[in-house]
């Protein structure tokens, strides 16, 4: 039990040295996380990135060098890797993260920087988001800047499955910056509601007259007066026992 242990624990410190190195060297690509698979004949690679052609290279060259750099300091046996496109990177908070680095290294201003991310955010349907810039922004002081919008979960079960947060330190001449990013991706939550369209609720009373008649027979039906409704707003219930 011990070795299995240390053996799931030896793989976690792997992946996690290697998603920090690839953190920093390819955060200019969007770099959005690692997964290792082990397979019997090898280990299988995934690499998920905004822009795959700079983690891929001109033919394949950088991919190469991976290989070598995960097989002789990693230790990975026969690593094959596969780069993969992020499908919504506006969602993703170590995507935006690394755009807000990559901004702020070319001298944009943090302010009008962290507006457009939030902005861009919020048009691809995400729940809630804050981002916080701290340091040198203004005076010799650090200081920092938070921008908020929409509903942030920062405890509770929310916080599994709906919030995505990274963290990204950049190097500029004032000093370095640490660039927070939380987001609330879209998800049922206790609160959600949705207006039903008149095709849906059609649906359902055509559901509950088809189960009646299959239980009650459709003179009970007709007795009811289960009809198709003329608008969104309709309630349909099922008769309760004993109303006949």
């Amino acid at each position: 039990m011990v070795l299995v242990k240390k053996l799931f624990v030896k793989k976690a410190l792997i992946q996690a040295m290697i998603d920090e190195y690839l953190a920093k060297k390819f955060y200019r690509a969007g770099y959005a996380g690692v997964q290792i698979v082990q397979f019997p004949l090898g280990t299988r690679v995934f690499i998920d990135a905004e822009r795959p052609a700079m983690i891929i290279g001109r033919r394949g060259e950088t991919i190469r060098q991976l290989a070598r750099v995960f097989e002789h300091e990693f230790g990975i046996q026969n690593p094959q890797i596969t780069v993969r496109r992020v499908e919504n990177p506006d969602l993703n908070a170590r995507v935006v993260a690394s755009r807000i680095a990559v901004f702020l290294e070319k001298g944009a201003y943090y302010r009008r920087v962290a507006t457009i991310m939030l902005r861009r955010i919020i048009n691809a349907g995400a729940v809630g988001a804050q981002i916080v810039i701290s340091g040198k922004l203004r005076t010799e002081r650090a200081r920092y800047e938070k921008l908020r919008w929409g509903k942030v979960y920062s405890t509770g079960y929310h916080v599994e499955y709906m919030v995505d947060r990274a963290v990204m330190h950049v190097l500029l001449k004032p000093g370095v910056y640490g660039i927070e990013v939380t987001i609330v991706r879209p998800a049922k939550t206790a609160d959600y509601v949705r207006i039903k369209s008149p095709e849906e609720v059609k649906d359902v009373i055509e559901r509950i007259r088809s189960e009646l008649q299959v239980e009650r027979g459709p003179e009970y039906v007709e007795a009811t007066g289960v009809s198709t409704p003329s608008g969104p707003q309709v309630e349909v219930r099922p008769p309760e026992e004993g109303g006949e």
